[in-house]
């Protein structure tokens, strides 16, 4: 197994000098060195080979037992070093101070065909940012993690990636509801992947800490090796540099509401300087279309990570991170000019991506107020997103009528649309019908394009926890049915239907289903 390795990150930022792996806030360093935690019987369950490639390895090198060793953590490649990140914070509003890779150990970088990677395992031990914490993982949450980020990569969402899932072979302790109910799992380890893991709480902690010359230390780090076209540091760049992630970020996110993915945890330490969506702990799919609704247990009362505001969250961050970076410009103007910018860019991109979603290639002065109705339509009650918008590909200029039959199978009670809602709907897809009448495209390219941004398939919780159920059996078949299902998110699939389809009955209200927790 031959990885042309770099050393970019450890060799240019300022390293922890303690190399005791012992929990303690972490000073004047970027990262602090620490080895993975041998495991018992490490087996391989997955393995990427679109990750495996990109990498720059084969296909003999990944059913080997070395891959299995190095990516469990059980064997630490010649001439690497493998560290945990320092960063800090804000969760659920609030400052949480020094946090860090408390369960995540980036093992080395490698360079292939231009592109550079980072290597991390997730679960595989404690660091000195574990806190009170084991720095493992258990299968359940790994297995959403591993199919989640490569789903989300074909679906078009920028995305960290994922090169393979183990079991390793240990019991791992968890009290998956916060109820005082632990119990021992399965432990394993995912092998995460992306150019950079750096967080808006990668910067806020030296801000923070007033460790001005560590934060420019990294800034300019970023700048050279992520965002090199912004040329030397200056004040300038570093203004254009937020302006970048600024923009990356707001893109990531209308990625996210186009297919109606929700985060869950959008803590500023899960936010990616790179607009990547990262850490997937309580995600899920909209089912129900509902602007209010969040996976995440801890969230259920205030829900500040609901689906509908997550493009205010991301702009929440921003301002975070705007501060962070204030004591390099000390000027307060631009900043908040890119800001505002994020506000205008969100109502002009969201209206852009709900346009295509309805198949329309042109502007007109009243999509917005088709698309409110429609919205407006869709909460009247419990109605599938991803199977309402992709069986509205189906509609055909000049059969307005026929508009409620061709949705029908996206709403869960078709018996609740009444007819005050059902003359509601009629209306929409008379207006809509009208609308359509003004686009050049035919019924035929209409539905192409449609198709091509609205997936059939998507990984709904139910299906992740039909994987797990079955993995916790011994059974990993599915996880690898559903990998090779994801993998193509917007094709047809006729040999797939049964998974386009809506959430079945009995996964309303179950645990994994429905409601998460952040437990790992």
């Amino acid at each position: 197994m031959k990885l042309n390795l770099k050393k970019t990150f450890i060799e240019t930022l300022p390293a922890d000098p303690v190399l005791d792996n012992s929990r303690r806030q972490v000073k004047e360093a970027c990262f602090s060195y620490v080895i993975p935690k041998h495991t018992n019987a490490p087996e391989m369950l997955h393995v990427s080979e679109d990750m495996v490639e990109t990498l720059g390895m084969s296909k003999t090198d990944s059913s080997s037992e070395a891959f299995t060793n190095v990516f469990t953590g059980n064997q630490v490649l010649k001439n690497t070093q493998p560290y945990a990140m320092c960063y800090g914070g804000h969760q659920f509003g609030n400052w949480a101070g020094q946090l860090g890779d408390g369960r995540a150990i980036n093992l080395f970088e490698v360079e292939h065909n231009a592109k550079q990677w980072t290597v991390q395992l997730k679960g595989a031990g404690e660091t000195p940012y574990s806190r009170t914490a084991d720095g493992l993982a258990v299968l359940r949450s790994s297995i959403r993690e591993y199919l989640c980020s490569e789903a989300m990569f074909h679906l078009g969402v920028p995305t960290t990636r994922a090169l393979s899932l183990a079991l390793s072979g240990d019991e791992v302790m968890r009290d998956m509801l916060y109820d005082g109910n632990s119990a021992y799992e399965k432990g394993a380890i995912v092998s995460r992947i992306s150019p950079s893991f750096l967080r808006f709480g990668s910067f806020e902690i030296f801000a923070a800490r007033q460790d001005h010359k560590t934060l420019k230390t990294l800034v300019d780090y970023t700048i050279k090796h992520h965002f090199s076209h912004l040329g030397k540091p200056s004040k300038d760049s570093y203004i254009q540099f937020f302006s970048e992630v600024s923009e990356r970020t707001l893109d990531m996110i209308i990625h996210w509401q186009r297919v109606g993915f929700v985060h869950g945890v959008m803590n500023t330490d899960n936010m990616s300087i790179l607009g990547l969506t990262i850490d997937y702990g309580p995600y899920g799919w909209l089912e129900g279309f509902d602007f209010g609704w969040t996976p995440n247990t801890t969230d259920r009362q205030h829900k500040r990570y609901r689906y509908g505001n997550q493009p205010n969250i991301g702009l929440w961050n921003l301002y975070q991170l705007a501060n962070a970076l204030y004591p390099l410009i000390e000027e307060t103007e631009p900043l908040e000019a890119i800001l505002e910018n994020y506000k205008t860019d969100f109502e002009k991109k969201s209206l852009k991506m709900m346009q295509s979603k309805l198949g329309l290639t042109l502007s007109d002065a009243k999509d917005s107020e088709l698309i409110q109705s429609l919205e407006d339509a869709l909460l009247l009650t419990e109605t599938d997103m991803t199977l309402f918008f992709r069986n509205l590909s189906n509609f055909k200029k000049g059969d307005a009528k026929k508009g409620l039959a061709i949705v029908k199978d996206a709403f869960y009670v078709f018996n609740e649309v009444s007819d005050s809602k059902a003359q509601h709907w009629r209306n929409w897809f008379e207006s809509y019908d009208l609308r359509l009448e003004k686009e050049p495209l035919s019924d035929t390219e209409r539905k192409r394009n449609m198709n091509a941004v609205n997936p059939k398939y998507v990984l709904r919780n139910y299906m992740a926890q039909l994987a797990i159920d079955d993995a916790n059996k011994g059974d990993y078949k599915l996880i690898d049915a559903l990998f090779q299902l994801l993998k193509q998110p917007y094709a047809e699939q006729p040999e797939n239907e049964k998974w386009f389809a809506k959430r079945p009955d009995w996964a309303r209200h179950k645990v994994g289903c429905s409601m998460l927790s952040c437990s790992s």
